[in-house]
C-alpha cells in the first residue's frame, strides 16, 4: 500500500460513504517530511500533539434516531503517521449511518480506528476549547515592514539578540501555506513561545510570512517553524502552536515544544475557529 498524499482522496472526487468504513483513513509517515528538515525521527527534538476540533459528528442510537456531539481529538507527535484530513471527514462522515449503544461506545470505536490510523494511541473526547477573544501573547502583525517573499520558507530572515534574553510570546495571525495535493490555501494563527535571546519581530513576521506560497501540510509546517527558530534563535526552551482555521468540519493545531515543556493545561480555539 501506498502511503504518499497523491494516493489519498485529497483533490479527487469522491462520493460521501453510505455506511461506516475505518478503511477510508489515510495514514501519510511523518519520517519523509522530517528528514527534509533534518529531524531525526528516532530522536525527535521535540514534544508534541496535534489537537483536531471535529464540528460534524453525527451517528444513529440503536432505535434509529440521529445523535449529534462536537469532539476534540489528541494525536501524539511520536505516532509514525498523521492522518490526512479529507479521509478524516470522510471517515465521520461514514458513522452518519451506524448505531452505537451509546455515545460512550461511539467515542471508543473513534480512538480504536483513529489509533490504528496513526499507529499510537489517540483520544477522543466530547466537547471543544473555549474561544478566545485575542491572543494570549504579543501580536507582531502590526509592524511596519516591507514584504517581497512569499515562498519558499526563508530561515535567514530569522535572528535574536543573544545580550538579551527574554521570557515571551509572539502571536502572528498572518500564517498561510497551501495544501500540498490541492493547493487550497490554509489559515493559522501562530503563537511563538520561548525564553532566550530576544528574537527579533520583524525577521519573524517576515519568515512566518514566507510560508505564504509553501505547500505543506499543517504539522509539518509546524516542525518546521520549531526547528528553524531553535536553529537561528537558540533560545533556552521553545513552544510553537498553530491554530488553523476549519475546513469541512475540522479544524488542526499542531503544538510542538523542547523537551521538559508540559502541555498546555487549558487550550483554546481562536476566533477565527
Amino acid at each position: 500500500m501506498n502511503n504518499t498524499p497523491q494516493d489519498s482522496s485529497l483533490g479527487r472526487e469522491v462520493s460521501y460513504p453510505s455506511q461506516y468504513d475505518p478503511g477510508l483513513l489515510f495514514p501519510i509517515p511523518r519520517v519523509g517530511a522530517r528528514r527534509e528538515i533534518g529531524v531525526d525521527d528516532a530522536a525527535l527534538p521535540f514534544v508534541g500533539h496535534d489537537r483536531w476540533h471535529a464540528f460534524e459528528l453525527s451517528w444513529l442510537d440503536r432505535r434509529g434516531k440521529p445523535q449529534v456531539a462536537v469532539a476534540t481529538v489528541q494525536v501524539p507527535c511520536t505516532s509514525p503517521h498523521l492522518i490526512e484530513s479529507k479521509s478524516f471527514k470522510l471517515y465521520l462522515n461514514s458513522l452518519n449511518s451506524a448505531r452505537f449503544d451509546d455515545a460512550q461506545a461511539l467515542r471508543a470505536c473513534v480512538e480504536a480506528d483513529l489509533s490504528a490510523c496513526a499507529g499510537a494511541v489517540v483520544s477522543v473526547q466530547f466537547g471543544l476549547p473555549p474561544l478566545h477573544e485575542t491572543p494570549v501573547g504579543d501580536c507582531i502583525d502590526g509592524l511596519d515592514v516591507e514584504i517581497d517573499c512569499y515562498g519558499p520558507p526563508q530561515a535567514s530572515f530569522l535572528s535574536a539578540d543573544t545580550a538579551t534574553v527574554v521570557e515571551e510570546t509572539l502571536v502572528s495571525a498572518l500564517l498561510k501555506s497551501n495544501c500540498p495535493v490541492t493547493g487550497q490555501p490554509d489559515w493559522a494563527t501562530v503563537s511563538v513561545r520561548y525564553r532566550g535571546p530576544r528574537i527579533d519581530r520583524a525577521g519573524l513576521l517576515r519568515y512566518l510570512i514566507s510560508y505564504r506560497e509553501h505547500a505543506e501540510f499543517h504539522e509539518q509546517c509546524v516542525e518546521r517553524i520549531f526547528s528553524e527558530v531553535s536553529e537561528r534563535c537558540a533560545p533556552q526552551w521553545l513552544e510553537v502552536e498553530a491554530r488553523y482555521t476549519r475546513r469541512g468540519g475540522l479544524d488542526i493545531n499542531p503544538w510542538r515544544a523542547s523537551h521538559g515543556i508540559a502541555a498546555p493545561a487549558v487550550t483554546y480555539r481562536e476566533q477565527r475557529q
